[in-house]
């Protein structure tokens, strides 16, 4: 029947340091950012990442909007790579009045 006893207060004086000891551990400072973000902050992520999505669109449509052109005065990026360097320019110059 001790060894019961002593079985029994050691399991509760484990079990009270635990729960004694938790509060402090799991307590948050004041210095911390908060869990629950700020409604601002979503939406400061929501612009960044539209703004992102926009500046791709933009430089996609100018790469596409160049490439069209250079398409329109005789380059053709599928052809024959063997004189790549001169018919692009030759589209270039072409392009430019040049």
């Amino acid at each position: 029947m001790p060894r019961v006893r002593i079985a029994s207060i050691t399991v509760l004086a484990s079990i009270g340091i635990v729960l004694g000891g938790a509060p402090d551990a799991f307590a948050q400072s004041s210095d911390l950012t908060p869990a629950v973000p700020s409604p601002t902050s979503p939406t400061l992520k929501q612009a960044q990442k539209a703004q992102r999505k926009a500046d791709r669109k933009a430089a996609r449509a100018k790469n596409s909007a160049e490439l069209s052109k250079l398409e329109k005065n005789g380059y053709n990026p599928a052809d024959d790579r063997s004189d790549y360097p001169d018919n692009l320019r030759r589209a270039q110059d072409k392009a430019n009045g040049q």
